[in-house]
Parts: C-alpha cells; sequence; structure tokens
C-alpha cells in the first residue's frame, strides 16, 4: 500500500488532482518545488500536510499555506470532480474499426478462396490432431 508520495522538484505543472484525497493511507505527501498552481484540494489525508510539503509553488493557495484562494476557485471537500468520458469518440473509433473490418473481409472472400487463410487454418487442424494422438497414445502406454 502506498504511505510516502514524494513528487518533488520533478518540473509537475498545473493543479493538484482532487481525486489526490481518496488516497486515505498515505501519509506523506511531497510536491515542493513543482510549478503547481490553483488550490489545494482539502479533506481526508490532505488536512494533515503541512507547509513543507507544497514549498516552492508560488502558484498554490489554500490551507495550509498562508496565500489564501480567491472565493470562486475553492472547492468544498464534499463536491465531487467527476472525471468525463466522451463516448462520441470511443463510437467513432467502433464504426471505423466496423466499416474497416467488414470491407476488408468483404473484399478478401469476393476475391475467392483465400488461399492463405486456407493454409493457416488446415495447419492448425493438423497441429491439433497430432498433439490429441500424441497425448493419446501417452496415455494409453501408461496405462499397461
Amino acid at each position: 500500500m502506498l504511505e510516502s508520495l514524494d513528487l518533488s522538484s520533478n518540473k509537475l505543472s498545473g493543479r493538484i488532482p482532487q481525486e489526490l484525497i481518496s488516497l486515505t493511507f498515505l501519509e506523506v505527501l511531497k510536491l515542493s518545488q513543482n510549478h503547481l498552481t490553483g488550490f489545494i484540494p482539502q479533506g481526508s489525508q490532505f488536512q494533515t500536510f503541512g507547509n513543507d510539503s507544497y514549498y516552492g509553488n508560488p502558484g498554490l493557495c489554500g490551507f495550509p499555506l498562508s496565500k489564501r484562494c480567491p472565493t470562486d476557485e475553492v472547492l468544498e471537500p464534499s463536491q465531487e470532480i467527476e472525471a468525463e468520458f466522451d463516448w462520441k469518440i470511443t463510437l467513432i473509433g467502433y464504426g471505423c474499426g466496423l466499416v474497416s473490418g467488414f470491407s476488408l473481409g468483404c473484399l478478401i472472400f469476393l476475391s475467392g478462396k483465400p488461399e492463405w487463410l486456407v493454409w493457416i487454418i488446415d495447419k492448425n487442424i493438423h497441429k491439433m490432431t497430432v498433439r490429441n494422438k500424441m497425448s493419446t497414445h501417452r496415455r494409453g502406454t501408461r496405462r499397461s
């Protein structure tokens, strides 16, 4: 279980993800000497981390730092930030794959019997029958 997370001096930028407050087992968090901005998430373990966890990030504000955030930037601990998943992108991907696969399949089978496919299937069927015969033969010799 992750008890300590030291991401100091990694040139991180942007906001501290709100999802980190769900890491209730985290005892040590060091985000110092980065380029983080915005409010420090509030709740659970974040209440226990001191100023030294965030030192060297002049863009950060909120508890435990003395720099206060503008009121429109602060989120209450009870507010949850939902990750948005765009189904349009997923459906476009599935649609393109379906059309491409169907078109390619039609081209292969309309052009005649694909010899390479028949060869692969025959080869695999032959391997399976040889393996079955060998395993049956081995079992038969052990019993006698």
